[in-house]
């Protein structure tokens, strides 16, 4: 077959699913990402709502003081870092910005990168050689489960945080190879469950086992935490875990990653042998002003006051939903995973949010798993009560009408989704809803 020709049908069955609005994804905005956004579903078709889709915990995402540092940044150094990190590409801002965040996140040396996929991606695949072992959490980020695939076959998945899984398996490869390398890979918040594993334990048994601990902290990296030194700072493990990679695009406005060691010798490993620094341009002098005004918040009385009232949104979002009568997971965090189950239903419930103003991400397999759809709300430091409870009532709402149109369909044998082919009873219930 052409490759290209594969990819036909998957086409003509995404262009359907858009003509019958079950399809949420690749959105756009039009107007600023706030906590009400203005946007368009990828056919064109617009909406506005409450925002509980984009990824901008602390709200910095037009903060003026990033604004000016931004456009700072334009002035002295144009818009472009024009090479890469290995030879001319970086500038002051970025090797200013390496400078404090390795004393930010109690490390002596952090490299950054233009994206946060390239950190995360490169650190594990800069590592790892062919005949060493990678064991990681069955749930981390892509980004990490493909780099370790890349780098070698000895890939061994765990179950979801369990650390006596990962000691058996250590045992298990150091019983047979006394030399081989061995990554052990986590996160500080998993996104999806919005939970949290045990690093200090995972640390200690990586150490009894000489291997090395990769924690990811991207979500939770100057959301959570007294000073916004995350989870780590809750455990006090800043600075204490082997390596940390995290990306600046949650909490610091700004697209970018970064790998944060104790190994001097590393830094050149990332910059002369791994391709997602070494053979791509550099953090560009935008992004690097941006995230050290961010910085500048995150580490202030700001920053402190945007935590506590991001906190109190997750709690009362978790809990309006929770009293709704809807599953909540994990703890709170900026993320609140609000579980569906059925595909179906998930879809149509997230398509009746969307046109009654709530603005939502849906999760589907194989993200998740099979029949485990679920909301990952993203809550923003901005968002206010009113905007919250809003969120609460078009989710009742939704439900509703998903759950009326999914009973609608199974009556008639499902035959067409369109709104106007409901029965005048359900198409009566469905306006009062909306009211």
């Amino acid at each position: 077959m052409n490759l290209l020709e594969r990819w036909e049908q998957p086409g003509v069955w995404w262009q359907e699913r858009v003509e019958h609005k079950i399809d949420p994804y690749q959105k756009y905005s039009t107007t600023r990402v706030g906590n009400f956004i203005e946007g368009a579903h990828r056919d064109g078709t617009p909406f506005q709502g409450h925002n509980f889709a984009s990824q901008d915990y602390l709200s910095l995402a037009s903060h003026p003081a990033l604004t000016k540092a931004a456009i700072g940044a334009i002035e002295t150094y144009g818009l472009h870092s024009a090479g890469s990190a290995a030879l001319m590409g970086n500038t002051a801002l970025s090797v200013a910005l390496e400078k404090r965040l390795a004393s930010f996140l109690g490390f002596d040396d952090v490299v950054v990168f233009p994206i946060g996929w390239a950190a995360g991606y490169g650190a594990v695949k800069t590592l790892v050689k062919p005949h060493d072992h990678v064991v990681i959490d069955i749930l981390a980020h892509a980004c990490l489960q493909e780099a370790a695939r890349d780098a070698t076959d000895n890939v061994h998945l765990h179950s979801h945080m369990n650390v006596k899984a990962v000691e058996s398996r250590l045992a298990r490869i150091r019983r047979e190879d006394e030399t081989c390398g061995i990554l052990v890979v986590t996160e500080t918040l998993f996104s999806m469950d919005s939970d949290f594993p045990d690093v200090a334990a995972m640390q200690a048994v990586c150490n009894q086992y000489n291997a090395t601990l990769l924690v990811d902290c991207a979500h939770d990296l100057g959301a959570l935490g007294a000073t916004g030194r995350g989870k780590l700072e809750d455990f006090d493990l800043v600075g204490k875990v082997d390596i940390l990679v995290g990306a600046f695009s949650k909490s610091f406005a700004s697209m970018g990653g970064f790998v944060a060691t104790n190994n001097k010798g590393f830094r050149f490993g990332l910059r002369g042998q791994c391709g997602p620094s070494t053979f791509t341009n550099a953090m560009s002098p935008v992004q690097a002003a941006s995230i050290l005004a961010a910085l500048d918040i995150v580490e202030g009385e700001e920053g402190k006051v945007r935590r506590e009232k991001l906190m109190h949104n997750s709690l009362r979002l978790r809990a309006g939903l929770e009293e709704a009568g809807f599953e909540v997971l994990g703890k709170p965090s900026a993320v609140v995973p609000m579980l569906i189950g059925d595909v179906l239903l998930a879809r149509l419930m997230t398509r009746y949010a969307v046109e009654f103003g709530g603005i939502v991400n849906l999760v589907e397999h194989p993200a998740v798993a099979r029949n485990a759809c679920r909301w990952r709300l993203q809550v923003m430091a901005d968002h206010t009560d009113e905007q919250i409870d809003a969120m609460v009532v078009i989710a009742e709402k939704a439900r509703e009408m998903a759950e009326m149109h999914v009973e609608w369909l199974s009556a008639n044998d499902n035959k067409g989704i369109m709104p106007d082919t409901l029965p005048a009873t359900a198409t009566a219930r469905i306006v009062a809803a909306a009211e």
